[in-house]
């Protein structure tokens, strides 16, 4: 019966041995069994060469430019405007003092001003028709702050203390219709609409030129709250505050988009 011819010998010279699953050097090239498949095993005649051209692989890592801060990532996280290189906690402009932040031209004053009376005078118009129930929301809130408390997700890091609850309601379209959540007080509206579309794995292109932006709504008056707010800051408005314990909307508006309209048909 004819020995068939299956695998391939050790081309250690000293060796031969016939291997089913021969090694290949990715030095040499030369064909190796199990024992002799390392270069320091079959004294490889590239290893000096390949030795200077393969780095050993260490995780890089990438250190937070801004003052003070040693945070690091595994993965590069910049500034899309000074192109500088940030942790996650002070990706946002507002959070490491970006020196590209703008701040309104002159020439843009007279139209900022009229966007800004259009904007107020809906504002108060929506405020005074909607948050004149102010009273029954705070109380509300204070009813629905215990039961969300028991079963909030968030970042289990954040003190007790700078905890903020909320129902908050998703997208249209999502499976869910809301879920509850908690974020750190200090946060900015920015960062707290990053940790919300990670911990419910929303589409979030905020950092993108796209037509669409994942807004944090306020439940009431539907304004699009400004990324660079802190969340602190809304809960202590004096005219149209937002409840520890009550509801925020998020939803995908245009770029030029204020207010979201039809509150009322995500928190019924």
């Amino acid at each position: 019966m004819a020995e068939l011819e299956i695998g391939q010998h050790c081309e250690v010279e000293h060796c031969q041995q016939l291997d089913f699953l021969p090694f290949v050097c990715d030095g040499c090239s030369r064909i190796f069994c199990l024992q002799h498949r390392s270069r320091s095993a079959h004294g490889c005649s590239e290893v000096n060469l390949k030795s200077e051209e393969v780095k050993p692989d260490h995780h890089k890592s990438f250190l937070c430019s801004y003052r003070g801060c040693d945070g690091k990532e595994l993965v590069p996280v910049l500034c899309s405007f000074c192109e500088k290189q940030f942790c996650l906690r002070h990706r946002h402009q507002s959070d490491h003092e970006c020196e590209k932040l703008e701040t309104p031209k002159p020439r843009m004053a007279v139209t900022q001003q009229l966007v800004k009376n259009i904007v107020d005078s809906k504002k108060e118009t929506t405020v005074m028709k909607r948050c004149k129930g102010a009273k029954n929301a705070e109380t509300a809130a204070k009813v629905a702050l215990m039961k969300l408390k028991m079963h909030a997700c968030g970042d289990k890091s954040l003190p007790l203390t700078e905890r903020i609850y909320f129902q908050v309601f998703l997208p249209r379209g999502n499976k869910e219709k809301s879920k509850p959540v908690f974020f750190c007080s200090k946060w900015s509206i920015g960062k707290v609409i990053d940790s919300a579309a990670s911990l419910m794995n929303l589409k979030n292109d905020n950092n993108k030129s796209t037509s669409k932006k994942l807004r944090l709504c306020h439940p009431a008056s539907g304004e699009a709250l400004p990324l660079d707010h802190t969340l602190v800051s809304w809960i202590s408005n004096k005219e149209c505050p937002l409840y520890n314990g009550g509801n925020v909307i998020l939803e995908y508006l245009d770029n030029e988009a204020q207010f979201l309209e039809d509150t009322d048909s995500y928190v019924e």
